[in-house]
């Protein structure tokens, strides 16, 4: 029996034209439950790295990072920096299980990913998301990645063949780990069970949040080793560099 929540089949109707802003309870007057003022007040990623979308002062500049040891996916795809009151939504929806905020802001980054296809950007062939470890998936119930992926597979009418990319073994927390230790916690931690679907595909790789991209690296690697043509990052929001640590 999956874990996972049907949360595509919540009482929330999202269409709803009067239903109050998750924000600020106001009217949305949108099919989202975002009302125009609080939607404006996001904070927009606008300027940032043409690869890792991680935030700078100039837009489309490589960071230092991706200069100098670049990351093995092409492109991070996201519209919003993990800030407030971002941070506090995704924490609710990853930690709390508050659902309507992650699926406020998938619906949000379908928007974004839309506008993104529109304007010639490529579509993948697959879209899959960064597995969350056995034990941990255990103790929360389901695994928000998932939960993004599949909203995104919904609405962009994309491909998302579950149980292809899987953990093969438990690792601890990335939080607190320098570069070197992040990477050696990674190794080997992913697999993919049926390797002959993503040969020759543009596959993206769906999270909550991209920090230092050190896993979402590690899993393109593994996905360019079997074949893979292509491999994005979608994710919710992207982090400023944390102190002291290389992508």
């Amino acid at each position: 029996m999956s874990c996972q929540p049907g949360h595509l089949k919540k009482v929330y109707n999202w269409l709803k034209s009067k239903q109050a802003c998750l924000l600020c309870d106001a009217i949305s007057q949108q099919l989202l439950p975002l009302c125009v003022d609080c939607e404006a007040e996001l904070p927009w990623l606008r300027e940032y790295c043409r690869q890792c979308a991680l935030p700078l002062p100039i837009q489309q500049a490589l960071c230092a990072d991706c200069t100098h040891q670049p990351p093995l996916f092409s492109q991070v795809i996201t519209p919003l920096e993990f800030v407030f009151p971002v941070d506090t939504l995704i924490s609710r929806f990853k930690y709390q299980q508050n659902w309507p905020y992650g699926q406020l802001l998938s619906a949000v980054l379908s928007q974004h990913l839309n506008y993104y296809f529109e304007e010639g950007g490529p579509r993948p062939d697959l879209i899959l998301a960064v597995p969350l470890a056995k034990r941990r998936q255990r103790q929360r119930g389901y695994n928000q990645a998932q939960m993004v992926c599949d909203t995104l597979s919904a609405r962009l009418q994309l491909q998302n063949p579950t149980q292809i990319l899987v953990r093969s073994r438990e690792t601890v927390s990335q939080q607190g780990l320098n570069a070197k230790a992040r990477r050696d916690n990674l190794r080997n931690a992913f697999q993919l069970t049926e390797p002959a679907q993503v040969s020759n595909k543009h596959i993206a790789l769906v999270d909550d949040v991209l920090t230092t991209g050190t896993t979402c690296s590690t899993i393109s690697g593994l996905l360019l080793k079997h074949g893979a043509a292509r491999v994005d990052v979608y994710c919710l929001a992207r982090t400023g560099k944390p102190h002291g640590v290389q992508l």
